[in-house]
């Protein structure tokens, strides 16, 4: 069984069909990522895997369960966490409560409005954890505000994996980054690579290519083409609709 399942998605926006019948599965433990130009309809289809929009028809089936109409609290208790094109913290709070509260917020605590959420146990560890993991643990005390760009956007990850989650929509998590900075996400998810489902929304085509298990292509908010790196790379209609377009800037 796929992890993650998505048949027959349709999204419209008034006339513009944004999402075109998408077909899509992820397998357990793979990177697939999702390109297209600018336009496409990748932010729309993973606001739709993530809630934040309804599709007006297809399934969306997580770990067996359908959440096509789920709200965004329900998808992420069942272990989908994503993750936004722009990061989204709160610049005052240190890396370590940016990361608590993401806990906090996904187990529903209800915790006294003056007990600090990075004071509480069952927060701080998972929270630890994760920020361990994205290579932060030395940076958990510091405010956000003083976070380099890249270093926001490997917090962003470390609020997702605190949570727990089993699938990671990542909505490009190398936008604005430098090529250093990239390379450490990019070594990021390959060490996340097998451990959790991962759906990658990219522009940066080098590490779309050495992460990705499979590729899906999407123009105009159809699917033309899935496979593997050397599949997507020689598929004539990519090249002509997407790859090649890239390569002439």
């Amino acid at each position: 069984m796929n992890h993650l399942e998505v048949t027959g998605l349709v999204k419209r926006f008034g006339g513009l069909l944004a999402t075109d019948h998408v077909d899509l599965d992820l397998a357990r433990g793979e990177i697939h990522a999702v390109i297209g130009p600018n336009g496409a309809g990748k932010t729309t289809l993973i606001n739709q895997l993530s809630g934040e929009i309804l599709p007006d028809a297809g399934r969306i089936v997580f770990d067996g369960q359908d959440l096509t109409h789920e709200p965004p609290f329900r998808r992420a208790r069942a272990g989908l966490g994503r993750s936004f094109q722009i990061t989204s913290v709160f610049n005052d709070f240190s890396v370590l409560q940016n990361t608590a509260l993401a806990v906090q917020a996904h187990a529903g605590h209800s915790f006294r409005f003056w007990k600090p959420a990075a004071s509480e146990r069952a927060l701080t560890e998972p929270a630890l954890a994760a920020l361990r993991r994205v290579g932060l643990l030395d940076r958990a005390q510091v405010p956000v505000a003083s976070l380099a760009h890249g270093e926001r956007r490997q917090l962003e990850i470390a609020m997702v994996l605190a949570t727990g989650a089993k699938c990671l929509l990542l909505d490009e998590p190398m936008a604005g980054m430098s090529p250093a900075e990239s390379e450490a996400v990019v070594a990021l998810l390959q060490e996340l690579k097998g451990e959790h489902t991962i759906l990658l929304v990219e522009h940066d085509m080098d590490a779309v290519f050495a992460l990705a298990d499979r590729l899906t292509v999407l123009v105009y908010g159809r699917p033309i083409a899935t496979g593997t790196p050397d599949q997507i790379r020689n598929h004539p209609e990519v090249r002509e609709a997407y790859l090649g377009e890239a390569e002439h800037r």
